[in-house]
């Protein structure tokens, strides 16, 4: 019996192979890949550790291994990432949501949560992870979710469908704001926008730089160039004393601030830190 691949010996080769690759999570990337091809929670596989693995699953997990090996993200290789207690289809055509933005839609939540029927638009939604959890979270706020990438508006529509929000939320394929009917007001603009300076990418994460989408990343040569556009341009989309929210990298705190202050049309502008300690997100309201 001693030469039966259970699934505690494949969690263990896989996850003593991840190690040798220096894969930062090596133990939870093993149980995430594993629970997907046998479709079931992480949990069950304590519980099923000395079940035989059969050759169909063993062949399975070990493709998926080795594209973890070669530098594909966790979440493109099941297809899916969790994100504000919302399950998302994820692909590379959209960047994998981090814990880091729940801090933009925590904010967002709090400047709304005495509004009826806000009025919020998501500028870059990608996956739709911003603009679907803050209409899961407040149950009569009307979302509008722009992104420049048709395909990755398309899975933000299939994540919208498979969370009955479809209702609830409008899409629009646009270069930030171009794309909105004339004269559209919203109470909050919020964004999570490429800010990846040019000549940062070469020391960014392989997984980052060989697999995640450039568009989604690319700030311009300082990081800066979509928050240049961004901030002058939301105030002809926010009604008065409307807010908008931007996601920042942790080192762009000065400069975005400056941004808001030179369009001298923004009050309130004010620095939000995320669970770690970092300056994550910049709010100010129109005045």
């Amino acid at each position: 019996m001693s030469d039966v691949w259970t699934i505690a010996k494949l969690m263990e080769a896989a996850e003593k192979s991840m190690r040798a690759k220096e894969i930062e999570e090596p133990r939870l990337d093993t149980q995430i890949l594993l629970a997907h091809v046998l479709t079931c929670p992480r949990i069950q596989l304590y519980i099923r550790s000395e079940e035989p693995a059969s050759d169909t699953v063993r062949a399975e997990f070990r493709t998926l291994v080795r594209k973890r090996l070669d530098g594909m993200p966790v979440a493109y290789i099941v297809g899916e990432r969790e994100f504000f207690r919302l399950s998302l289809e994820v692909s590379p055509a959209v960047l994998i949501p981090r814990p880091d933005t729940e801090t933009l839609v925590l904010e967002v939540l709090e400047l709304v949560k005495k509004r009826t029927d806000p009025k919020i638009v998501d500028v870059g939604t990608g996956s739709g992870a911003i603009a679907l959890s803050l209409a899961m979270q407040h149950k009569t706020a009307i979302l509008t979710a722009v992104d420049i990438s048709a395909d990755a508006l398309e899975i933000a529509r299939r994540n919208a469908v498979r969370h009955r929000l479809e209702s609830r939320v409008t899409f629009v394929e646009s270069d930030l704001f171009a794309g909105l009917p004339e004269g559209e007001r919203f109470d909050v603009v919020a964004s999570n926008p490429p800010y990846i300076a040019r000549d940062e990418f070469a020391g960014l994460d392989r997984e980052v730089r060989d697999h995640e989408p450039h568009l989604a990343l690319d700030g311009g040569s300082d990081g800066l160039a979509v928050y240049r556009r961004l901030i002058p341009e939301s105030l002809g989309y926010l009604v008065d004393g409307g807010w908008l929210a931007v996601e920042i990298g942790s080192t762009q705190h000065a400069e975005v601030s400056d941004l808001f202050e030179r369009t001298e049309r923004f009050a309130d502008v004010r620095m939000v830190r995320d669970g770690a300690g970092h300056t994550r997100v910049i709010v100010g309201r129109k005045v």
